[in-house]
């Protein structure tokens, strides 16, 4: 290491000695807070059989040799480094305890760790953090129990001591059992109390070691329902050629772009049927929390052995299932984004189903995405990917476009259903009309009634939560902002309050304008209370239901709410994004999107193809079943591409068109990108401190020759957030150039100031 960690771990030799130095056993040790390492430690003779990398450990750290935890991502001889690169042991601290019995993480996942900490420019112990759920780390679910056996030298000392009845009954149990008992076992068999036992290790005829056991369990019987299923040509063709490569036992990654209702999960499930017939293991990701229970259900109904990883797990049940999972004991892993680390022992297949979804790109350290670390597993583990989705991301199809991924098309619907009749409605004509100030028009109002009164289901998508989205002061003018964000409030009818839906900054709701004291301060705009309350008045006699991140809160809240809508009891199924994809219920014939906009001119380059994917998905649930179905889609730009195409369901057209758009400006897929984000305090220095970064990035590019593009620095789209001031600038580049290393080289021994915070978000999908 360098002459930093030399005075980093500058102490007194050990209290032991080795006989040869230039054997030593040497751990690297990295941390999640700074310094983050990786540092070397000595690896002590007693810890040396139990030491492995992926195990955490209890270190002295700094000139005050605080314990400190860490975790070991290396263990190696000194005497297997060249001379030069040789630490010093008698100049290194030693490992103080390990902390794990055994590996959190396996070498492949250590692996694939390190890839991820290199690429996304993040520290690698914020990585194994994300890697391992933290009630993995906290042993959730279980307890330290005493198990006994006979001491060693039982044999040589038991004719000799003088034992009671109970005592002998209880060592000829323990000579007898093959394996360790705990104390309420023994007492249970030989009908005593602690007593005798407690006797016996103070005589030291019996030892006992501690373990950890676990105090919940989680069975998950078998709902096998296995039914016959004729596949079309199309999903026969699509599984022959994913087969054919399970057979081959070699790397592909497949884009199946299968418009909705057109099977595509039962070609996924076919073919895990292959992958499980070779002995092996698949993940499949899917973006919504709210589609885990369906996927659950789907799979279980085919495998006997499916584990669901999701953050509405418990500490205890996640970490159940980890465990399941790690000793090869589940066959289907169904989760959302963090699935893909899943410690399957033998991975046969990833699948990514509506693999375009942004939820798989993470929004904090590491700033990840699960389709491109799902790619460099299935790469590594030599086994295929699926990606599949009506309406693939850019990047993906953009890929099969060039030949690098196998492209598999399912254009007809199962049992040739027909897709959805969708019809645009223009909200300026409505708005001029004044016939309505509703969140629904005359036109699907009129077509909710009829399809209510045929008794069939209703979905209603508004992509905002909330009340009312602003609250503004008609008499000056302004709206009410979050004091720390530059976000105007929502107001939720629900406890009567005023919420940043950033911060969760929450007052009561304003009852004047809290700048001039007008009294009659308006609620703006229709969130998705507001449309339910719409609905109730309305609709007096349906049932309805809303599904948005404000009702779903709890565990096992959206299995309930869909088990309801499926069962019948819900006539009319509203909410955010969480309801436009994925779901298949055949008795919706009608699918209304309140308003088509909502995201369409926000200042994003994927803003058209976020609005595209929504209403398109969206529209696909509705006519699954026999009776067909119709959708109509509220907005004020009937004329946007984006609109138009998904009202013929054509994304070859739009993908082509919004291609074209993207290679003027060189934006991803085209290029590569990187975002760069300060955020501080004080607006002057967080300021200084981006101009002077995007100068060293200026400077990096021209000592390397690179040709790169550098957009800003600039104010952030929102330019406070949090109680801090953000500015941001882009890193483009159409060549081969790794943008990672630009930065690397641009902010190595550099630190901003104390108070100003700067983060990397390579490829990023959030611009705001």
């Amino acid at each position: 290491m360098g002459k930093k960690q030399r005075d980093l771990f500058e102490v007194e030799l050990p209290p032991w000695e080795l006989d040869d130095w230039d054997a030593a056993q040497i751990a690297k040790v990295v941390f999640v807070d700074p310094p983050h390492g990786p540092f070397d430690y000595l690896v002590p003779a007693a810890l040396a059989e139990q030491l492995h990398p992926g195990m955490r450990v209890r270190v002295p750290l700094g000139r005050s040799n605080r314990l400190t935890e860490g975790y070991c991502v290396e263990v190696g001889q000194t005497v297997d480094l060249p001379m030069r690169q040789r630490p010093d042991p008698k100049r290194l601290k030693s490992i103080e305890r390990v902390l794990d019995a055994q590996q959190l993480v396996t070498p492949r996942l250590l692996e694939m760790a390190k890839w991820i900490s290199h690429y996304y420019l993040c520290p690698l112990a914020i990585v194994l953090e994300t890697v391992v759920p933290t009630g993995v780390r906290r042993q959730s679910g279980t307890r330290e129990v005493k198990f006994f056996v006979l001491a060693p030298e039982f044999v040589e000392r038991w004719s000799n001591e003088k034992l009671s009845q109970k005592q002998r009954r209880i060592l000829t149990l323990l000579a007898c059992s093959d394996q360790p008992l705990t104390q309420s076992q023994i007492c249970d068999q030989v009908l005593c109390t602690a007593a005798p036992l407690t006797n016996l290790r103070k005589r030291g005829l019996v030892v006992f070691e501690k373990q950890r056991v676990r105090t919940v369990d989680h069975p998950t019987p078998p709902e096998l329902a296995e039914g016959d299923f004729q596949l079309s040509h199309e999903q026969a063709t699509a599984l022959a050629a994913i087969e054919q490569q399970l057979e081959s036992a070699q790397h592909a990654t497949f884009l199946m772009h299968g418009i909705t209702g057109s099977g595509k999960t039962e070609v996924y499930i076919r073919a895990i049927q292959k992958v499980i017939g070779f002995g092996r293991q698949a993940i499949v990701l899917v973006p919504e929390i709210s589609l885990t229970p369906q996927a659950r259900q789907r799979f279980r109904a085919r495998f006997a052995h499916v584990a669901v990883l999701h953050s509405h797990l418990s500490d205890a049940e996640r970490s159940w299932h980890w465990q399941e999972i790690q000793n090869g004991r589940v066959q289907v892993v169904i989760g959302a984004r963090s699935a893909v680390f899943a410690p399957v022992p033998n991975l046969g297949m990833i699948v990514i189903d509506e693999e375009h979804d942004a939820s798989f790109k993470q929004d904090k350290a590491p700033r990840y995405h699960g389709r491109d670390v799902a790619l460099w597993r299935a790469r590594r583990e030599n086994c295929p990917l699926i990606l599949g989705s009506a309406t693939p991301s850019l990047e993906s199809w953009y890929q099969a476009v060039q030949g690098n991924y196998h492209q598999l098309n399912l254009t007809q619907r199962v049992y040739d259903r027909p897709l959805p009749e969708v019809k645009i409605l223009d909200l300026r004509t409505e708005f001029a009309s004044r016939k309505s100030r509703g969140a629904i028009s005359r036109q699907l109002h009129v077509a909710m009634r009829q399809s209510l009164d045929r008794g069939d289901q209703v979905i209603l998508l508004l992509n905002r939560r909330g009340f009312a989205t602003s609250i503004q002061c008609p008499a000056c003018g302004k709206a009410v902002y979050c004091p720390d964000c530059a976000i105007p409030l929502t107001h939720h009818r629900s406890g009567n309050k005023a919420v940043c839906h950033y911060c969760d900054h929450q007052i009561p709701a304003p009852q004047q304008c809290p700048l001039c004291g007008y009294a009659g301060i308006r609620f703006v705009g229709f969130g998705t209370q507001k449309l339910e309350q719409e609905v109730r008045v309305r609709f007096p006699g349906a049932e309805c239901a809303r599904m948005d991140t404000d009702t779903m809160s709890r565990p096992g809240s959206h299995e309930r709410v869909l088990n309801r809508f499926r069962d019948g009891d819900v006539d009319i199924l509203l909410g955010t994004q969480m309801i436009a994809k994925g779901l298949d219920f055949p008795n919706v014939t009608l699918v209304g999107v309140i308003n088509a906009d909502t995201a369409l001119h926000l200042p994003d380059f994927r803003a058209a193809e976020r609005t595209f994917a929504l209403v398109t998905q969206v529209a696909g649930r509705s006519g699954r079943g026999p009776k067909g179905g119709s959708v109509l889609v509220q907005t004020f730009s009937p004329e946007h591409p984006s609109i138009s195409a998904a009202a013929e369901h054509d994304y070859p057209t739009f993908a082509q068109a919004e291609l074209l758009h993207r290679r003027e400006y060189d934006y991803p897929p085209l290029a590569r990108m990187v975002r760069v984000v300060v955020r501080g305090s004080n607006e002057e220095s967080t300021k200084a401190v981006i101009e002077q970064l995007a100068d060293r990035v200026r400077t990096a590019a021209v000592a390397q020759e690179v040709e790169v593009q550098l957009l800003g620095p600039a104010a952030a789209p929102i330019e406070k957030l949090r109680g801090k001031f953000r500015f941001h600038f882009l890193l483009q580049s159409k060549f081969e150039v790794s943008l990672q290393d630009l930065i690397r080289s641009a902010t190595d021994a550099w630190g901003a100031a104390e108070d100003v915070q700067w983060i990397v978000d390579v490829d990023p999908l959030d611009m705001l």
